[in-house]
């Protein structure tokens, strides 16, 4: 008994301790005394925890507002282009920070997908992590982002490859994460201003996409100088974001054109429209690309290899997983018999084992 009340005592909290003299202002009724002054703890406390809810609150709804807001400037355009320009409930949101938006019903456009991805202005601590880091790391660089993902139909883009044209300054971030742009080179082109960049595997690619098709130039769209100081890459590729580790076949890979975007100011939010409706200009310019016989020869000779190389790293992969699991049921059927066995025989079986494992380690010492 004595041991429970010793325990039952260690859990009780201690006495609350009221000093005799109080100089502070306190609120009496009846029975009860509440003096603010001897709660400063507590008041630091919930101080911390309404700025952690105010600022949750102001930077939740300042996404929402930069999201909504550029698509209401650019809603006009989606309808003109998509029998079906956003979904029926508005900006899909996931999170405080990320917020998509689904089109479909255009010609050589299966899907467009627009994705924002945005500051974490709704997390103080995330918030303030990332401002710091960028006094640490010189190219760090967070930003207000969104994204076009146009998934082209079948025969939208009569060749593969792997083209862009990347803002300079945003060489390092856009090629990090970005496997097909390991296809590429980076060159100059004189016909688009010094502060882009073209990324593509052979030159023809490059002098088909930039040169005018009827009355649409996508150097011309790329000179406005409205549009520079937002623009992050517009790319085309037929090869995934990330490295496959199945070999797809080919009437199921896909084809993408994926335009990156900063989010203008609020005041500046309809600068984008021209360039986003020249966008879809030239996803339909792409249809008339006609490639050199050598560049399609040798396109079509990189994917070959590509794709013998993703399926010899497959076939190795299953390999290896069939040998670990033949290996693993080895050992289970060898610890079944020892089991069932008595305790001198496995003894004795251990002990062989031991041997067996000892001749091994010692010839492979030999042959070194």
């Amino acid at each position: 008994m004595s041991a429970l009340t010793t325990f039952l005592a260690a859990l009780t909290p201690p006495p609350v301790v009221t000093p005799e003299q109080y100089d502070g202002w306190q609120w009496t009724w009846k029975f009860f005394v509440f003096r603010p002054a001897t709660l400063k703890n507590e008041a630091y406390l919930l101080a911390a925890l309404l700025f952690y809810a105010l600022f949750a609150y102001v930077g939740s709804s300042s996404n929402s507002n930069k999201a909504r807001k550029w698509m209401a400037a650019h809603l006009s355009v989606y309808q003109q282009q998509f029998s079906k320009p956003e979904i029926e409930d508005g900006l899909i949101e996931d999170g405080r920070s990320d917020f998509f938006n689904f089109s479909t019903g255009r010609r050589n456009v299966t899907s467009l997908h627009t994705i924002f991805t945005l500051r974490p202005r709704h997390d103080f601590f995330q918030w303030l992590y990332q401002t710091g880091k960028t006094f640490v790391d010189l190219q760090y660089r967070p930003i207000d982002e969104i994204q076009l993902d146009f998934k082209l139909t079948s025969g939208a883009l009569p060749h593969d490859f792997v083209w862009a044209v990347v803002a300079k300054d945003e060489l390092m971030s856009v090629k990090d994460g970005r496997w097909d742009l390991t296809f590429t080179k980076t060159t100059e082109n004189p016909s688009l201003p010094q502060s882009l960049s073209v990324m593509s595997e052979f030159a023809d690619v490059t002098e088909n996409i930039l040169k005018r098709s009827g009355g649409f130039s996508l150097s011309d769209v790329l000179q406005d100088t409205k549009i520079l100081p937002y623009f992050r890459s517009l790319s085309v590729t037929d090869q995934p974001r990330d490295r496959p580790t199945v070999l797809r076949p080919a009437n199921e890979r896909e084809k993408h054109v994926i335009v990156s975007l900063r989010v203008p100011s609020s005041s500046h939010i309809a600068d984008t429209v021209p360039f986003v409706t020249g966008v879809f200009q030239f996803v339909d310019a792409l249809t008339k690309i006609s490639l050199r016989p050598e560049t399609r020869n040798k396109l079509k000779k990189i994917r070959e290899e590509l794709d013998k190389g993703i399926k010899e790293e497959f076939e190795k992969e299953k390999r290896e997983e069939a040998l670990e699991s033949k290996q693993a049921a080895k050992r289970k059927a060898e610890e079944e018999r020892l089991s069932k066995l008595s305790a001198a025989d496995q003894k004795k079986e251990l002990e062989k084992e031991r041997k067996r494992s000892l001749r091994k380690t010692q010839a492979k010492v030999q042959r070194k």
